[in-house]
């Protein structure tokens, strides 16, 4: 029989996706993937009460203070809240967590006692509650607690949310054998509400509600996980981008995640380091959830062609097994991105460094970290007195140093970025100045007229071997865009070409 082709054909396959995310991660200096919808607890947000509601939480199981509810929309962080707070707990509390709510009452008693070792086969409903008893007074004894998390307690059965009631029952003279912590969709709420659960929901001495985040929060949320996962430059997200990430999200931190990641998709896609509104709209355009309140047609309008790039790009430079990203390809795709006309070299991104020679290597080896540029001040004329802002001081400089009649040189591409983010800009200038000396960084055009770009070069060396030496000493922290050596002929005809589109 013939060798089946199709697991030659999913090796590949998930070895392409492998390298699309290692080139994903890599363009934006990351470590892992910052918007992962699974709760990872490294990456649990304690702002927007979330932190208040996980000490309260912890300071009412360990008083043992009886039941308590939590109960947030779909998407607002519950799960994650249980699983901080079964890693937050003390080791005098033993923890049960049960996470498929559809169990009978009978099948839910089964399993706390396995969590507890206690031995269950043939026992009916009587004899396991009493077996439960038995071992929870035995831990108790043993100067321990034992709490049971409920995640999706909404969709347990009306049976067994009165058999929780029963297992409160379970106590001591002064204290409750069991916790019970209840989690749960609003449903939850309305389910307590009818007449037969009314015992029930006396029982219940704390709730809390974990309400979507507000608009001023989302900014911290989005910038508090792209650190963790790794990311140490400027801002990525613009206010504008921020807005319409807040407002299609309702501040449901489930959809927070979901758009953010497409929107740093778009932008990879294109082949920049700067998420643009467009990106964001993208992002929205492309996920179909349905939300309470409808985004506004015009915006929607606006991003409807970029929107193919987040739902294709993935597959598309999969397909490609990890080449670089290729701007013209996607350009036809968003309709804007860059002109057909546009040379590689001067659209291509600063994801990709050329490896260097074993000569250059040994050369760079031998010089100190401090390199500097040679002769800085003689290739590179100050700005003009005019330019009074830093974006503005860096292009003047870099027209000097690539428009006049020198030759050869080298320098460090550190990054490319979108013309019309001048705040990111900006700030990208700032962070940078505190490691390299502002007055060797040099601005200069790329892209295209549709879609105008500007790079970050640093330094002007007479030989490559310097510039390669530079590039070795820099710290990690700028070589989140895997920055790499220019010769400065190849960049000022790249420039002479931007500038006659």
């Amino acid at each position: 029989m013939l060798n089946s082709p199709l697991p030659t054909r999913a090796k590949a396959a998930d070895s392409a996706r492998e390298n699309t995310m290692t080139m994903y991660l890599e363009h934006f200096g990351l470590r892992e993937a910052p918007f992962r919808i699974t709760p990872h607890t490294e990456f649990f947000f304690s702002g927007a009460n979330r932190g208040a509601t996980l000490e309260a939480l912890l300071y009412a199981i360990t008083a043992g203070e009886g039941m308590v509810k939590v109960t947030g929309e779909v998407g607002s962080g519950k799960t994650m809240l249980c699983r901080v707070l079964m890693e937050r707990l003390p080791e005098k509390v033993e923890t049960i967590y049960l996470a498929v709510p559809s169990l009978s009452r009978d099948e839910m008693l089964a399993a706390i006692a396995a969590d507890l070792g206690i031995e269950t086969a043939g026992a009916n409903t009587t004899k396991l509650v009493k077996l439960l008893q038995d071992k929870l007074i035995e831990v108790h004894a043993d100067g321990k607690q034992v709490v049971a998390l409920i995640d999706e307690a909404h969709a347990m059965p009306l049976a067994t949310l009165e058999e929780v009631r029963l297992l409160s029952n379970l106590e001591t003279n002064k204290e409750k054998l069991l916790q019970l912590v209840l989690f749960g969709q609003p449903e939850l709420d309305a389910h307590l509400a009818l007449p037969s659960m009314r015992q029930l929901k006396e029982r219940i001495t704390h709730a809390f509600d974990l309400a979507p985040l507000p608009p001023r929060d989302v900014k911290d949320y989005v910038n508090f996980r792209l650190r963790q996962a790794g990311y140490h430059g400027p801002d990525l997200f613009g206010t504008e981008a921020l807005a319409i990430i807040a407002d299609a999200s309702e501040g449901l931190t489930r959809r927070i995640n979901i758009y953010a990641d497409k929107t740093l998709l778009a932008a990879f896609a294109a082949g920049t380091h700067t998420v643009s509104p467009d990106h964001a709209r993208a992002a929205v355009s492309d996920t179909q959830i349905v939300v309470t309140r409808r985004s506004p047609r015009k915006a929607i309008g606006v991003a409807a062609a970029l929107g193919l790039v987040v739902g294709i790009a993935i597959g598309y430079f999969a397909a490609q097994h990890g080449g670089p990203v290729p701007s013209e390809a996607v350009a036809a795709r968003n309709g804007a991105a860059v002109s057909p006309a546009a040379s590689p070299a001067a659209d291509k991104p600063a994801t990709t460094a050329p490896a260097a020679s074993p000569a250059e290597s040994k050369t760079a080896e031998s010089r100190t970290a401090s390199a500097k540029p040679a002769n800085a001040s003689e290739a590179r004329p100050a700005a003009p007195a005019e330019v009074g802002d830093a974006v503005g001081a860096r292009l003047a400089a870099g027209k000097q140093l690539l428009e006049g009649s020198a030759t050869g040189g080298y320098g460090v591409q550190l990054m490319v970025t979108d013309a019309r983010e001048k705040t990111y800009l900006e700030n990208y200038l700032v962070e940078v100045g505190r490691t390299l000396k502002p007055e060797t960084l040099y601005l200069f055009p790329a892209g295209s007229r549709e879609a105008p770009r500007i790079g970050v070069l640093y330094g002007a060396f007479p030989e490559r071997a310097e510039a390669v030496a530079a590039l070795d000493a820099m710290p990690e922290t700028l070589k989140q865009f895997r920055p790499y050596v220019r010769p400065l002929d190849g960049l000022r005809e790249d420039v002479r070409r931007t500038d006659r589109r």
